[in-house]
Order: C-alpha cells, then structure tokens, then sequence
C-alpha cells in the first residue's frame, strides 16, 4: 500500500487554476522529486498532503486514511513548506527545545546530535535573528528531522545552502532512504533531483511523471 495517494485532485486558487485532476503514489522508502516552474503548485500540493489546505475535489490519502476535517496532520512527517517563524531573541537550541516540548519526544542530546549533524553549533549562544539565511534553512531542516519523522516533505530543502552544505544534506537524505523514509523534495538545481528516484513534473494543471 502506499504511503501517500492522491486521487483525483483539482485545485483552484480563485480564477487560478492549479490542478487538474491529478493522481499520485508514493511509496514508502524511495526519494521523490517534484519539479516546475515558480507559481505552478509545488508548495500547494506539499500542503495537502500535510492537511494544511483541501482539496477542492478529490481525494488524499495517508496510510489509507483520508486527510480531512477530523485527521488534519498526519503523525510522523516532518516538513519545511513555509519557512518556520522562530523566536528571535533565542538561540537556534533553544528554539528546536521549544519545539520539541510540544510533543516532549526527545531530549537535548538528539536535539544536540541533529544539530551538529546539519553543520549548525549547538552551543552557540547567537540568537537566530543574527543568522545567514543558510543557518536559517539548517535550523528548519533540523526541526524537520530532530524527531526521526519517517516521511519528509521538504520544499527546497537546499536553499541558501554553501556547496559543502548542499553535499552534507544530500547524503543525510540518502542515508535516510536507507533506513527506510519516505522523503519528497522539491528543487530547481538538476543535481539535487539527481538523489530521487522518482520525478514528477507540474505543467499546465497536470502532474506527470518524467522519471
């Protein structure tokens, strides 16, 4: 069964059309690419299938459960879609401690562990409203992961990145597909696409598979 399904989907934004009854599978441990130009629905369809916005016709399904009304955001997924707002006059740990309290998972250490592991230093006392935009993408990326979320939707993940940081993200997601996640990712750089093994384009309204 698949981890995530999309039925008949059409999507409409006012007079903007942005789906036109869509289909897709994904399944569980690969690495899928989304990919079209700016405008086309990438973020949109990210959104449904985190419960954030509905369809206005169609289906989606997570885990065999439809996204709706009284199953909003399924458990598990760790996503960056709109970049998180974070307290700017606290440091990026105390920032992902404040988030990881709401479901009170894990403790500093793996909040320390994921840090290090994205390339950020735990034990900085810099608030994030001083950071790069790079640290700032490195922080979302570990609010996405600090929990060991089995499914990721990460709309440009590698942002902002240095080319050392965009080849230490890259491996991390391939690392995840080995220990069995289901990662999408959207991106307009060829190589970071390269890393999926399935692609699928948005143009005009349809979404087709190209890969």
């Amino acid at each position: 069964m698949s981890i995530i399904s999309i039925e008949n989907v059409n999507k409409s934004f006012k007079k903007t059309v942005l789906f036109k009854n869509i289909n897709l599978e994904i399944e569980e441990g690969k690495i899928y690419g989304i990919v079209g130009p700016n405008g086309s629905g990438k973020s949109v369809l990210f959104k449904m299938m985190c419960g954030f916005v509905f369809p206005d016709k169609g289906h989606v399904f997570i885990k065999g459960l439809e996204i709706g009304k009284n199953n909003r955001f399924p458990e598990n997924f760790g996503i960056i879609i709109d970049r998180p707002g974070y307290i700017a006059n606290k440091s990026g740990f105390q920032n992902l401690k404040e988030l990881s309290l709401i479901r009170n998972k894990i403790d500093d250490k793996k909040i320390i562990e994921t840090m290090e592991v994205v390339g950020l230093e735990p034990k900085s006392d810099q608030k994030t409203k001083n950071y790069s935009l790079g640290m700032k993408q490195k922080l979302a990326i570990c609010q996405a992961i600090m929990e060991d979320q089995q499914v990721l939707i990460l709309d440009e993940p590698f942002n902002a990145l240095d080319i050392a940081s965009v080849k230490r993200i890259r491996n991390l997601l391939l690392k995840f597909k080995e220990e069995g996640r289901t990662i999408l990712i959207t991106s307009h750089n060829q190589e970071d696409i390269n890393i999926c093994d399935h692609v699928y384009q948005i143009n005009q309204c349809i979404l087709e598979q190209i890969r």
